[in-house]
């Protein structure tokens, strides 16, 4: 859980810096190649290829290739017709997506944690829904393709470690998700990426240091790693917990107007799911 809560509030910069710094001045394809590049270049050194089979290799770089490089484009491109909050707000279905996806690829049907999901939705929406722009369906879209792709891979690879044989060191076989991104992420710049919008500045190429690095090097590590120690339920409540996250960073750094009864409110109903997913999971244990 402590994975979990320390990288929100490492992501809660990262929508604010993208949107400030990045948006229609970076070319996205070379802002998403370049984060993903440097984080394949801090895993690198750590990794294994021994420690998975073949198979377990190619399904790790599958799911950075889903997780990281397609929610990454998806990412980037919504905040050119959305702004920073409108963001936040569409990211509300996330929960949804991983409750769904977690109880499908386990087999299972939990309608608890679906309904935990729903209330951290309904939270997240009073936060945020106070109206959007003209291309709100087109970069509602987009978002949503952000959303599938994060919330696959996230219980994709809890799936995925069950089938690990023994104690794997996690951060010795990790750089295959990166370099599965970087097969998305590649192509997807010298196809579709303007060599006419490359960082211009110390504070471009300083931004994108700090999420190559950070937020995204450790930042989806450890992301990565705290899903594992939660149940499905909280893992999809967590996803919620960024935006009122998030919309108190981008108040502070840059005064923008926010509506504090509502993120209160909104945040204590995330809050409530996450307690009510935490006591059904401590409850099954008991059982």
């Amino acid at each position: 859980m402590f994975y979990l809560i320390a990288v929100t509030v490492l992501w809660a910069f990262s929508f604010s810096l993208i949107g400030e710094f990045l948006a229609g001045s970076v070319d996205s394809y070379f802002a998403v190649l370049t984060r993903i590049v440097l984080a394949t270049l801090v895993f690198l050194p750590f990794l294994k290829p021994a420690l998975l089979n073949p198979k377990q290799k190619a399904v790790l770089a599958s799911l950075g290739a889903v997780q990281l490089g397609l929610m990454y484009i998806f990412f980037y491109h919504a905040f050119l017709y959305l702004t920073v909050p409108e963001v936040l707000l569409f990211t509300i279905f996330t929960p949804l997506y991983v409750a769904i996806l977690n109880d499908a690829l386990f087999k299972r049907f939990t309608p608890f944690y679906l309904l935990c999901a729903l209330i951290a939705t309904a939270g997240a929406a009073i936060i945020r829904f106070d109206g959007v722009t003209d291309n709100y369906w087109f970069g509602f879209a987009i978002v949503q393709g952000a959303n599938l792709s994060f919330a696959l891979g996230q219980v994709g690879y809890k799936k995925l470690t069950s089938t690990f044989e023994g104690q794997i060191s996690y951060h010795n076989v990790f750089a295959w998700f990166y370099l599965g991104a970087l097969v998305v992420a590649l192509p997807a710049f010298f196809l579709f990426g303007n060599t006419s919008q490359l960082p211009q500045n110390t504070e471009q190429w300083g931004v994108l240091l700090w999420l190559g690095i950070v937020a995204s090097g450790l930042g989806y590590y450890f992301w990565n790693q705290g899903a594992l120690k939660v149940s499905g339920g909280t893992l999809a409540i967590m996803n919620n917990a960024l935006i009122p996250a998030g919309l108190v960073v981008n108040l502070l750094l840059w005064q923008k107007d926010t509506d504090f009864s509502r993120l209160f409110f909104g945040g204590a109903i995330i809050a409530i799911a996450l307690w009510m997913s935490h006591q059904y999971t401590k409850k099954l244990k008991q059982i």
